[in-house]
């Protein structure tokens, strides 16, 4: 599930009110990323990557990852030539880590930050 093209932080009341209908009651988002047309939503209590499809994006899967099921994550910065960073998340009974892509628009670090803080509770 890899994804490519220009990352950007979103704020994250925006993404609260925008995917309100996602979230339990009293779940904070507390950082989003938008890729291209895809999502990632951290919030208080789990991951959320919504993976828009198809021509006009207008096919939506939400994937909702809880925390307690990421068993380990890694971090790629960007290089020289290869000027994309990625984020790969291993999850519970699956071998093939969840990857996301991200360009210099996005601190690495600031999104391996936020999900060690709801990872290593």
């Amino acid at each position: 599930m890899a994804l490519f093209g220009n990352a950007h932080t979103v704020d994250p009341a925006n993404a609260q009110q925008e995917y309100a209908r996602l979230l339990g009651p009293g779940e904070q988002v507390h950082a989003a990323y938008l890729l291209i047309r895809d999502t990632i939503l951290f919030t208080d209590r789990r991951l959320i990557l919504v993976d828009k499809q198809g021509i006009t994006g207008k096919k939506v899967e939400y994937h909702s990852i809880p925390y307690r099921s990421i068993t380990h994550f890694a971090v790629e910065t960007a290089g020289t030539f290869d000027l994309d960073a990625e984020l790969k998340i291993w999850i519970s009974g699956s071998q093939a880590p969840v990857q996301k892509t991200f360009t210099k628009g996005v601190d690495i670090y600031e999104v391996q930050a936020i999900l060690t803080q709801f990872v290593a509770r």
